[in-house]
């Protein structure tokens, strides 16, 4: 038995060699697990030493177009896969379906955890979804999740306008891109915390939200135009945060990693009641 004030007698049974956390101890590692940070460096090296700075302050790193096209990038990757760690491959694919089906058939047989694809069509979904399976049946672990891209965060209503959608706004547009990686097979979506409240209710139980773009409290939107907080981002339904520059940037990146973990375990807490 382990001594615990929270408890009815003062103390709570332990399961195995483990006694259960106490609820706040359990909500920071929850916490921890739904933040995900981009390592947006341009070397290799830089990433490696913000990975050893970060002290384990993080549950999902992220790896994006700047250090995948570096050299060593993909093998970075690969290496903090084998090493146990989750890794989101950012690559945003948009191509024609063969291609598609192809490059997402091989990164799932590289085990990674997380994988988007432009949620522009049905075409590049379905190619996408029938890439993974194809791996699958070619005896690839079940591993990867696919994300859609529904509308990028720097996006406004006159970059809507621009591309030629006129009458969409980025609420709707993003919604009507959940539904549709929804029906597709596709496991969640990338979207802003300002479209997530919406998409969690116009989408499947389970349906993973992952929002870029956040910054928090203090720190300057620096170019998102639609970007929220951590906690924010959990309220609206988020399952992941990603935050890049706030830390990377920052002197004391595991510093303000540990305040954003702080932030959303609040945030949990708050959803709680």
């Amino acid at each position: 038995m382990a001594f615990d004030a929270s408890g009815e007698s003062g103390f709570q049974d332990w399961v195995g060699d483990v006694p259960h956390f106490p609820q706040s101890q359990a909500r920071e590692a929850e916490a921890k697990k739904k933040l995900v940070v981009a390592l947006d460096k341009p070397t290799v090296d830089e990433a490696r030493k913000l990975i050893k700075r970060l002290a384990g302050n993080a549950g999902v790193f992220k790896i994006g177009l700047e250090l995948v096209m570096s050299e060593g990038g993909l093998k970075l990757a690969r290496d903090l896969r084998a090493d146990g760690h989750e890794v989101f491959l950012d690559m945003k694919l948009l191509d024609i379906g063969n291609t598609i089906k192809k490059a997402v058939a091989n990164v799932a047989r590289s085990k990674f955890n997380f994988l988007t694809v432009h949620g522009k069509n049905r075409k590049a979904l379905d190619a996408a979804v029938a890439g993974r399976l194809q791996a699958l049946d070619d005896g690839a672990p079940d591993t990867l999740k696919l994300l859609a891209v529904t509308v990028l965060t720097d996006q406004s209503q006159d970059d809507l306008l621009e591309e030629g959608l006129a009458g969409w706004s980025p609420l709707d547009l993003a919604v009507h891109r959940a539904k549709m990686a929804d029906a597709a097979g596709f496991d969640g979506v990338i979207a802003s915390g300002r479209e997530a409240e919406a998409i969690r209710a116009a989408t499947r139980k389970g349906f993973i939200i992952k929002v870029p773009g956040v910054r928090p409290v203090g720190y300057a939107a620096e170019g998102q135009t639609r970007s929220v907080t951590p906690a924010e981002a959990i309220k609206a339904g988020a399952d992941y945060v990603v935050v890049g520059r706030p830390i990377y940037n920052a002197e004391h990146p595991a510093d303000v990693a540990k305040q954003i973990i702080d932030e959303i375990a609040q945030a949990l807490a708050d959803n709680r009641f």
